[in-house]
């Protein structure tokens, strides 16, 4: 075994962590307070290449291995984990798009996708339906060479700049079990009927939108439909959202690092009692615990992305995403220990990381419905543990 990065991975990591260090952690907390929306970041990403990372190669794109995609997500959250959710959700995309579009969908999209010129996310989540996808009340009815769609998303990354978005609709509501009647349409942000409402307030994840969508009576073009076959929708969607859980392990990982980061840069500046806290006991406790847990979800990260070169991973991705989230949140908390009254203070990055953290656990899939998916794939013996 060898845990160790490779040459090239090394590279592309030390390149993204001058990016990061340059360009997102010098103005992440005047930004992120401000709800100011990271035009320069974004511009510095599309300059990198960065939305091209899940883009095959024929198309323009990097086409990353899942290592180095997961490096991607873990520098840039270490920086500002709400510019992660703008390459995030467009990442997994153009995975998509990549994964099962048909041959004129990726020539039409995936160029532009793939140097920022255009830019997408995913519509699944709706008022009624979060992670219980299966639950979506937003419609599709096919009327001539048309769909016509009605329905509403909510919680949805860069809506306002999505184009085309792939929208999960129902295109047979009667269908049992209801996946079998589910669809992905790619809809265009110029189609009638189309319409962002609102942008959702939030106790952290900012510097990306999080919007409600509205659709009524939206005509899309049959040709718009993914992969060009009906009921498929939620198998497509599925097996995007493995690199999902590798994306969000990942970002768990850079807010756990920056969390130790910050912990143990004012351990050592902190003077109580004539001497750095650092010196004392209790603090070397919680650093020597934070370095450890950090370390653990790093190599659990990786070994998931590792784990989807091969296929569906479900086991593997779950057990990943909920450990590294979890430990985002502990370091979060005990790096504002650490820090004391201090880390209470918006001056400091540690309140910052403990609002992002939080939502590590919520998002691609709460938690405990992924203990459920992790112990199906191991009653399965699709997942070995040992």
């Amino acid at each position: 075994m060898d845990f160790k990065l490779n040459e090239e991975q090394g590279e592309f990591r030390a390149l993204l962590r001058r990016f990061v260090d340059r360009e997102i952690i010098p103005v992440a907390r005047e930004w992120e307070q401000s709800d100011r929306y990271p035009t320069e970041i974004v511009k510095g990403m599309a300059d990198m290449g960065l939305f091209g990372i899940t883009v095959p190669e024929e198309y323009g794109g990097l086409d990353l291995d899942p290592v180095a995609f997961a490096l991607v997500f873990e520098e840039i959250a270490r920086g500002w984990m709400g510019i992660a959710g703008i390459l995030g959700s467009h990442s997994l995309s153009c995975r998509l798009l990549a994964m099962h579009g048909t041959t004129e969908q990726k020539e039409k999209y995936l160029p532009d996708l793939a140097t920022g010129k255009r830019r997408t996310g995913i519509g699944l989540t709706e008022p009624d339906a979060g992670t219980d996808l299966q639950g979506i009340r937003t419609t599709a009815r096919l009327d001539g060479d048309h769909y016509v769609v009605n329905g509403s998303k909510i919680w949805i990354t860069n809506a306002r700049y999505a184009d085309p978005l792939p929208v999960l609709v129902k295109t047979d509501p009667s269908a049992s079990p209801a996946h079998t009647g589910m669809s992905v349409l790619l809809i265009e942000a110029d189609t009638p009927g189309y319409e962002v409402t609102k942008d959702i307030p939030k106790l952290g994840y900012k510097g990306t939108e999080s919007s409600e969508i509205q659709l009524d009576n939206v005509r899309v073009h049959k040709d718009q439909l993914l992969g060009g076959v009906e009921g498929t929708g939620m198998k497509q969607v599925l097996s995007a959202l493995e690199w999902g859980r590798v994306n969000i392990a990942a970002r768990s990982v850079g807010i756990a690092q920056r969390a130790y980061d910050e912990a143990l840069s004012y351990s050592q500046q902190r003077h109580a009692f004539g001497k750095p806290i650092s010196d004392f006991q209790a603090i070397q406790m919680k650093l020597g615990q934070l370095a450890t847990q950090v370390q653990a979800a790093r190599l659990m990260a990786y070994w998931s992305a590792d784990a989807v070169r091969d296929g569906r991973a479900d086991g593997a991705t779950g057990m990943a995403k909920i450990f590294c989230s979890e430990v985002a949140l502990e370091a979060a908390i005990d790096s504002l220990k650490v820090h004391g009254g201090y880390g209470y203070s918006t001056e400091f990055e540690v309140e910052r990381l403990y609002r992002d953290a939080i939502l590590m656990s919520i998002g691609e899939g709460t938690n405990d419905v992924l203990r459920t998916v992790v112990a199906k794939s191991l009653i399965k013996g699709e997942t070995v543990v040992g």
